[in-house]
């Protein structure tokens, strides 16, 4: 595979164009972040860089909460719409038929029609030059109950996520794989021919495998 090397940019994809909610119910905010993952286990920590220009920026810094909501290929026009518009010039929300239900641990909203929500208290504003990163202790996990079996199971794949790439969305297509299925499969096969040597070894003893 031949390369072309340019400049460094910003080129890490795919990546969850993430709707981020702040403010209160009474008087909720959105904004679409692409820049924003998981930076620690435990403690579970989160961040979601900012343009200091955008509207949300002052609310989230000084209320010190936010919500990330994970989006699905449903609601992925408003995705887009409130990474576009401003929320000083209207209700994003609103705009985009969007409600909100008030979170279990902090006072940012949750949007309705995200299957999860991410409860998020600020820990740290790092500036960084064209963002600031606000890294956060995640102190609420809010799922849809639709999404789970009767053992409680969470079922990511009904979801119907979707991901950004380089300017576009794209729904998440088949599953191709799950973790550690890579190790699984030298296991089995390496159990696999435990066996037949194990049957090898009996039938030349002229017993049965």
């Amino acid at each position: 595979m031949k390369k072309q090397h340019w400049p460094g940019g910003a080129m890490l994809a795919p990546v969850p164009p993430a709707l981020v909610s702040c403010g209160t119910v009474d008087n909720p905010n959105a904004l679409t972040i692409a820049w924003t993952g998981i930076i620690n286990t435990i403690p579970p920590k989160t961040y979601i860089s900012v343009r200091p220009e955008r509207y949300s920026y002052n609310i989230i810094k000084e209320s010190g909460e936010f919500v990330i909501n994970i989006p699905t290929e449903n609601i992925v026009r408003a995705v887009d719409y409130c990474g576009c518009r401003t929320g000083a010039k209207e209700n994003k929300l609103k705009q985009c038929g969007l409600t909100v239900t008030k979170c279990v641990k902090v006072d940012a909203p949750m949007i309705d029609q995200s299957p999860i929500s991410i409860e998020c208290k600020v820990s740290e504003i790092i500036p960084l030059g064209s963002h600031h990163m606000f890294i956060a202790d995640i102190i609420g996990v809010n799922v849809s109950e639709e999404l789970l079996d009767e053992k409680g199971t969470l079922h990511l794949s009904k979801a119907n996520l979707c991901s950004y790439a380089h300017g576009e969305y794209f729904a998440l297509g088949k599953q191709i794989g799950d973790f550690g299925f890579s190790v699984r499969r030298k296991s089995v096969e390496k159990r696999r021919k435990q066996n037949n040597h194990i049957g090898q070894k009996g039938n030349k003893n002229g017993k049965r495998s």
